[in-house]
């Protein structure tokens, strides 16, 4: 009878101990072991060359539009200095084809040469009328009259002449000339804007504020079009990742504040949860992981807030539930 009343104790004991292992107070904190990951932008050129200048070195920071590196741009400079002389001629084309057929000095010696036949023609005239009035009179014969009406007519025709010299000389260029002159300007102007837009992009900018965390080339090195050769991270592509069982999955939600700790790092850190997997997943790798874990996470990713955004990449962090914010095990 007392055995049996020992064993009935015992039997107590144990359910009270199963008790204390299986149901977690609701206002005890729970952690999980996590990491720093850091969503790099690799900054490149679309252009191929050599990396003649760097303006940056690892762990410094830089703004929006801060120069980064410069590419070799010495055939880039010769395409744009090229297109440029292709631009000038393809102006003094179309001035030419717009401009009088021949040159004002020209212009002048016609002009020159109108007033001659004019002054001649004057001459003609005179002479003309003299050998009329001496035929009404009978003192000269038919014959010199129509000579003098014959050098009159040719002076007149030479005033005709002349003033039509002057005015084709004073045309401009076809039509057609000019539009294809034109066309030929547009289209170096063209080339020239592309050539001044291919030498700019040997000079690369920053894309955003943030701070350079590894360097891939060096000056003197050759690079392929669109290869990094910078990483920059911003400090909003900072997260935290940690992973949690399902029953903690269920209580998280999105801008839902976690606390975050790290070795050396200053109290108080926090972050904001931005995203919860709807997969689970596999325990992750040992190395981050503090206990014996479940078979069975979920992702979890957080943006660090205020002095959390000072942490690293990579660097192991211990994500801390406040309380009512863990599972209850039941």
């Amino acid at each position: 009878m007392k055995q049996r009343g020992w064993l009935i104790v015992a039997g107590l004991g144990a359910v009270a101990i199963a008790l204390a292992l299986f149901t977690l107070p609701a206002n005890k904190e729970q952690e999980f072991a996590g990491y720093m990951e850091a969503d790099l932008v690799l900054v490149g050129s679309e252009q191929g060359g050599r990396v003649e200048t760097l303006s940056v070195e690892e762990g410094d920071h830089v703004k929006e539009g801060d120069p980064v590196f410069t590419l070799e741009s010495s055939e880039q400079e010769a395409s744009v200095e090229a297109a440029k002389a292709r631009v000038a001629q393809a102006d003094a084309q179309l001035a030419d084809a717009k401009a009088e057929l021949q040159r004002p000095d020209e212009i002048r010696v016609l002009e020159a040469a109108l007033n001659e036949a004019k002054a001649m023609l004057v001459v003609s005239t005179n002479n003309l009328e003299r050998a009329k009035a001496l035929y009404d009179k009978g003192w000269t014969t038919k014959a010199a009259l129509d000579d003098a009406i014959a050098q009159h007519d040719r002076n007149e025709a030479a005033v005709a002449e002349a003033e039509k010299r002057i005015v084709a000389a004073k045309l401009p260029g076809r039509s057609d000339l000019i539009d294809a002159a034109a066309a030929n300007a547009d289209a170096a102007r063209h080339a020239l804007a592309e050539a001044e837009k291919n030498l700019a992009k040997r000079k690369v900018f920053s894309p955003a504020e943030g701070t350079v965390e590894e360097v891939y080339f060096r000056p003197g090195e050759v690079v392929n079009a669109g290869q990094a050769v910078i990483a920059l991270l911003p400090p909003q592509n900072l997260k935290v990742r940690f992973f949690v069982p399902e029953p903690v999955r269920a209580k998280l939600e999105t801008d839902q504040t976690v606390n975050v700790t790290c070795d050396g790092c200053p109290p108080g850190l926090k972050a904001k949860i931005s995203f919860i997997s709807r997969d689970a997943e596999f325990t992750p790798p040992v190395i981050f992981s503090r206990e014996q874990r479940e078979k069975l996470v979920f992702l979890v990713e957080a943006r660090p807030e205020g002095e959390a955004g000072a942490l690293t990449a990579g660097q192991p962090v211990t994500v801390t539930l406040a309380p009512g914010q863990q599972m209850v095990r039941r």
